[in-house]
């Protein structure tokens, strides 16, 4: 069952409390309110709202073609949806020091844990498309974590720097360069990303690293590296980036075309779930008992409520 309406401020503290672990803790894309309730529920600690995952839920590109107040709206679903700490991928902080201290203290209204910024310059690009992105000012970057820093209302939030230095080809020094100037401005976290297909940049970066601060990583690209080498180098948090949007396009897709081939649900019926289960997952049974609870009881017997017709 789901718990709405949670008014938690200790999801910033339990995220904090994750980062400080000496063992490697895990986060999971999702984009929407379903998929950070079946995220919860499939026991993961905490959730990772995907830029690239909510803009291509929205049939947008992942170049700020969706507004921050549109992506600011999706992770309330989600944070109402659910109890476990949420980050939010906050692509450049939209703009300057300004748009990325306004979203902080929206985020922290909504009570979610914490941001992951990125150092390219607004309005971006999605790492993974060309080469060569052109990197923010190192000055500017520094001066827009502090500004996060200084406008969060949880003392408990944190702000992640996301370092691009190796995807831009910038290389190892300019990694390791600006992740230090980025811990002096404040930051709570470093997300160092990559994307070669095998994990030496990475792995080398953290033992340069040193574990100063909390380190993150996105295998998107080098996924074949068991997890026990993530925790011998030292990394605090990994983060499964985008994997239930892309599984959801599977899915649709192979239902549609069979429905549309076929033009019957037979064999499709059989592997979906329940509508029950819909209703399940999403605690109408809540709402039945606030039914009986704030409404006057039926005048026939014949009478039954929207919630227990849904729930049947």
């Amino acid at each position: 069952m789901i718990m709405r309406a949670n008014t938690d401020s200790n999801r910033s503290a339990i995220f904090r409390a994750m980062l400080a672990r000496p063992t490697t803790s895990f986060l999971m894309e999702a984009h929407n309110g379903l998929s950070a309730i079946i995220v919860q529920q499939e026991g993961f600690e905490g959730i990772w709202a995907s830029g690239l995952s909510i803009a291509t839920s929205l049939g947008l590109r992942d170049c700020n073609e969706a507004s921050w107040t549109q992506v600011l709206d999706i992770v309330e679903y989600m944070a109402d949806a659910t109890t476990v700490p949420i980050v939010v991928d906050g692509d450049t902080g939209y703009g300057n020091f300004n748009n990325a201290r306004m979203l902080v203290r929206k985020l922290c209204q909504r009570n979610i844990a914490a941001v992951c910024i990125e150092d390219k310059q607004f309005p971006k690009s999605n790492s993974f498309i060309g080469d060569g992105q052109e990197l923010a000012d190192l000055g500017e970057f520094c001066g827009k974590i502090a500004a996060c820093k200084d406008s969060q209302t949880n003392s408990n939030f944190s702000v992640i720097a996301r370092v691009e230095a190796l995807i831009a080809g910038r290389g190892m020094s300019e990694a390791l360069d600006r992740a230090h100037a980025y811990g002096e401005a404040g930051a709570d976290a470093i997300l160092i990303h990559s994307k070669k297909s095998e994990p030496d940049e990475i792995l080398e970066f953290a033992r340069l690293w040193k574990q100063e601060r909390p380190l993150v990583i996105v295998p998107t690209m080098y996924y074949r590296t068991p997890v026990e080498s993530f925790r011998d180098a030292g990394i605090s948090l990994v983060i499964w980036a985008n994997h239930n949007m892309r599984a959801s396009i599977a899915a649709m897709r192979k239902t549609c075309r069979h429905i549309a081939t076929t033009q019957s649900l037979v064999g499709i019926e059989e592997g979906l779930p329940s509508v029950k289960d819909v209703f399940n997952m999403l605690d109408y049974e809540e709402l039945y008992a606030a039914e009986h609870r704030y409404l006057p009881a039926p005048e026939d017997n014949n009478s039954t409520t929207t919630a227990l017709k849904l729930a049947v």
